[in-house]
């Protein structure tokens, strides 16, 4: 792979431990994968944030490179593990909440916005149509790949570090225009709406293809708001691995028609949606995973107007987007309701496995990870089922 001298400076040490740790980890990657050579980023998402996900090793790891460590591009962090303000509300202990707050000084000694968030986008990290970027977390990057038109390949953590301290990622993958072609049609013979049929939609067509990009036809422009695409992009992304789709008259990109055809229809939508529901009785409502957005949280605000919720409920927000809420005097309508705010993490990595038995969610990545990680049984509905389930203290149909 073709170093500038900048980057072989790097290599060689010449710019300290961090920069030099982090350039032997691109220079693998590139080889691994065949880039002839760096490219100049743009903005980077790092995950890898919570101490659950972590452990020990991984804190260590983050204190040394904080040593000398500095990035050299706007970078934010994925979800922790806790509420870093009001974790002691939502149950987390103070030995956990200790670790925590070490990963995080570690990242922000580094230079690094202490976002904590999945969405990114939603705060101010948002790079252009055909710019660079080194984004980890799955949601995230289809979501700047197939959304925002970014370029970016699905980092793992520490490669999305290294690319951050150096700002630089290997020239491959995602990076390349013929890489972004669609390889499946996907024709959607029913209409959606709702953010956990756009999720179902995730499931059934990332099950099929796996990796694979898909071009996605028969969706109405009218439904596939940020809301639903984010559903589908978190969805699609675990369930089959994709890091791209494209939306024909949505998404930006221009792609080739893909030979492959592939048809969904309700039979298949309705099918993925029994699959996510086990026949439980939720103890625990959670939205959010993805973050909510200020227009989620709006709704949500009228629909609990007057009244109390019965279960215990989460919404999984970025400080940011909370923020922006409270001007407009949403956050204390929520709350009057009897709801918690989890801003800086989510259902998926906050250390909660054995406090509750069942989750009603309208996210299809919760799903997963609810009864992948947290052993829960899960109930997945439209986002008004699960604020109503939460006001009724029970699963209706």
């Amino acid at each position: 792979m073709l170093l500038t001298k900048e980057e072989k400076e790097m290599l060689s040490g010449k710019c300290g431990k961090a920069a030099k740790k982090s350039m032997e980890i691109l220079a693998a990657l590139g080889k691994i994968y065949g880039a002839a050579r760096l490219v100049s980023i743009r903005s980077v998402q790092v995950a890898g944030v919570s101490y659950d996900n972590l452990g020990e090793a991984g804190l260590e790891y983050l204190e040394e490179l904080a040593r000398d460590g500095k990035v050299r591009v706007l970078t934010t962090l994925n979800p922790a593990g806790m509420d870093l303000e009001n974790y002691r509300k939502l149950g987390i202990g103070e030995e956990f909440a200790g670790k925590q707050k070490r990963v995080i000084n570690a990242f922000v000694k580094m230079g690094i916005v202490p976002s904590c968030t999945c969405t990114p986008y939603f705060i101010g990290n948002k790079p252009k149509k055909g710019e660079h970027a080194a984004w980890s977390e799955s949601s995230a990057v289809c979501f700047a790949n197939s959304v925002l038109g970014v370029r970016t390949n699905r980092e793992g953590g520490p490669s999305a570090l290294a690319a951050a301290l150096t700002g630089k990622t290997p020239l491959y993958g995602m990076h390349i225009e013929k890489n972004r072609q669609a390889q499946v049609l996907v024709r959607v013979e029913c209409e959606l709406k709702e953010t956990c049929e756009f999720g179902a939609l995730g499931k059934a067509v990332g099950e099929k293809i796996g990796n694979r990009i898909p071009l996605i036809v028969g969706v109405k422009k009218e439904n596939a708001g940020i809301e639903q695409l984010k559903s589908l992009c978190a969805s699609i992304a675990t369930y089959g691995g994709t890091a791209m789709f494209h939306m024909k008259g949505i998404t930006p990109e221009k792609t080739e028609m893909p030979k492959e055809e592939l048809l969904i229809g309700r039979n298949e939508i309705s099918t993925a949606l029994k699959e996510m529901n086990d026949d439980c009785e939720p103890d625990f409502v959670a939205l959010g995973c993805p973050h909510l957005s200020l227009f989620e949280l709006r709704r949500i605000a009228k629909m609990v107007k007057g009244k109390k919720v019965k279960l215990e409920t989460w919404l999984c927000v970025s400080r940011g987007v909370k923020k922006e809420a409270e001007k407009e005097g949403i956050v204390q309508a929520i709350e009057n309701a009897g709801i918690k705010f989890a801003c800086d993490t989510c259902m998926v990595v906050s250390p909660i496995a054995g406090r509750f038995k069942c989750v009603a969610t309208d996210s299809a990545k919760s799903c997963y990870y609810s009864r992948a990680k947290q052993k829960f049984k899960v109930r997945v509905g439209s986002f008004e089922k699960c604020v109503e389930c939460a006001i009724r203290g029970k699963w209706d149909g």
